[in-house]
């Protein structure tokens, strides 16, 4: 059995044994930079939504999964704001963090910011790690702590909703994993351009129907 696959074995036995807390546990840890692969968890978790005919347990399933991305991502932002990167050169390899990984992602947020922790938990690599320079440039925790939520929902869903369509055909995923990263960021920014078009349409709206004083 390859490595791959006996991760798949596992990861879906988890969560058939403990549903939506297995989700959350492995999401977790995968954002405690434990080497869990979202992309197995996540569509698996679809799929089980799609065995129960249940859109119900598609968002439920999208929900914990980003819930646990942010417990994960904020124990990881402490051990970057006490021990930072030391951390990464000392432990980094048992987590299959490369340090130049750990040296993008710090980039990425030294030049962007509020952006880098948003659409950086939909990038390959920076997903987990970017919580680290979060911590080390001792970053607003209330904004990161919205930013990683709402960063992580898309991503999840997609996956879900992915597994969820593709139903016991789910695992062909695991063969494009190549293609679902940009694919999220597309859509991530396409939800973000929307939200911000409507919001400024409705306070364009607003000021029009204001009463002359």
């Amino acid at each position: 059995m390859g490595i791959l696959q006996g991760l798949t074995y596992y990861l879906t036995s988890f969560i058939e044994e403990f549903g939506v807390i297995g989700i959350f546990l492995t999401m977790t840890a995968e954002s405690c930079l434990i080497p869990i692969p979202s992309e197995i968890v996540m569509p698996f978790s679809g799929y089980v939504a799609w065995i129960n005919d249940s859109e119900n347990f598609l968002i439920e399933a999208s929900i914990v999964a980003s819930v646990g991305n942010l417990a994960g991502s904020i124990i990881l932002y402490y051990i970057g704001a006490r021990i930072g990167r030391p951390f990464i050169e000392r432990y980094g390899k048992y987590f299959l963090v490369r340090e130049h990984e750990f040296e993008y992602a710090e980039r990425l947020f030294e030049k962007y910011g509020l952006y880098a922790v948003f659409f950086g938990r939909m990038m390959p690599a920076v997903r987990t790690v970017i919580s680290l320079p979060a911590g080390i440039f001792k970053m607003n925790m209330v904004k990161f702590t919205v930013l990683t939520l709402i960063g992580s929902i898309p991503w999840n869903f997609t996956l879900t909703y992915l597994g969820f369509t593709l139903g016991p055909y789910w695992t062909i995923l695991l063969d494009y994993s190549a293609y679902i990263d940009p694919l999220i960021i597309a859509i991530a920014i396409i939800l973000v351009a929307v939200i911000i078009f409507r919001s400024r349409r409705e306070i364009s709206k607003k000021r029009h129907t204001l009463p002359y004083t």
